[in-house]
């Protein structure tokens, strides 16, 4: 099943996750420690993250390591880049007209 990518990052501890993997690979247990949470709960949000291909894995040994996946980052960045030009804009806007305001 694959899940929706939003839905995936909706939750504050699947973004935590993002958030730690980005700067390196991280074994669940390793990442369990991060939450005070057990390594199944942990291993339930690396899946959900996995099925949206946020994350990928890699075997060492008998360890499973994740590594964040930058590709499909990429791609939300992409979907957000329009909504971010019309913010950006709306703010330069409201600057101009604050400075206006201000030299009156």
């Amino acid at each position: 099943m694959r899940r929706d990518v939003f839905q995936a990052i909706a939750d504050p501890t699947r973004r935590a996750i993002l958030t730690l993997i980005a700067f390196q690979a991280m074994t669940p247990n390793a990442l369990a420690e991060h939450f005070g949470s057990s390594r199944q709960a942990v291993s339930k949000h690396i899946k959900i993250l996995a099925e949206c291909e946020l994350v990928r894995q890699e075997a060492s040994g008998r360890e499973l390591y994740y590594h964040l996946n930058p590709n499909k980052m990429k791609e939300l960045d992409s979907w957000l880049q329009p909504f971010r030009e019309t913010w950006e804009g709306r703010f330069n806007q409201l600057d101009n007209i604050l400075d206006n305001l201000k030299t009156k």
